[in-house]
């Protein structure tokens, strides 16, 4: 797994960011060698293609989500690769147009996700993606609005995973996190 060393080397920690008592892990400088996050963009298609596309009937995904805002950043190219389509979750208010919403439980209240009404057809196959999952509040929110709009999703997958804080068992579908930690 030399690619996965690689990813992991790039990853910067960052104490007491954004308050004290956590450690913030930032996969920016994956984004600034091209190399790297080309290793990042193809580990996680061949995962896809190689494992994830066997748990869809048709052997087809459809869509690739991506959670604001570093979902951004990788869904749409993992899309692209695929033949799949890119759908976004916002943070309430930033879509045009009918949206369906979903809320989740922050450290410190309630945030509310939103997905464009139209963005998802009934029956096609999913794949969420986001750079981490801490909580899973915010993943969890995401695989709602899916099933919302009729939509089946296959797996989360994420950059970095925090163990300790047990989130995967609380997703209704598999999770795939390429970095696993218990700091």
């Amino acid at each position: 797994m030399a690619d996965v060393d690689l990813i992991k080397s790039r990853l910067t920690s960052h104490p007491d960011f954004p308050k004290k008592g956590i450690v913030f892990l930032d996969i920016f400088p994956i984004l600034r060698d091209p190399q790297v996050f080309e290793a990042l963009i193809s580990h996680v298609v061949h995962h896809i293609t190689s494992h994830t596309v066997g748990l869809a009937s048709n052997k087809k995904i459809d869509v690739i989500v991506g959670l604001d805002a570093r979902g951004f950043l990788l869904g749409p190219i993992v899309a692209l690769r695929l033949g799949a389509a890119f759908v976004p979750v916002r943070k309430q208010g930033k879509l045009p147009g009918q949206c369906i919403k979903a809320s989740y439980e922050k450290e410190y209240g309630t945030d509310i996700f939103e997905m464009q009404a139209d963005a998802i057809q009934a029956g096609q196959n999913v794949v969420i993606i986001d750079d981490l999952i801490a909580t899973g509040g915010s993943a969890s929110a995401a695989g709602e609005l899916v099933k919302q709009l009729g939509g089946n999703v296959l797996e989360y997958i994420f950059i970095i995973e925090l163990l300790f804080l047990k989130a995967s068992s609380k997703l209704g579908a598999p999770v795939y996190s390429i970095i696993q930690t218990d700091d």
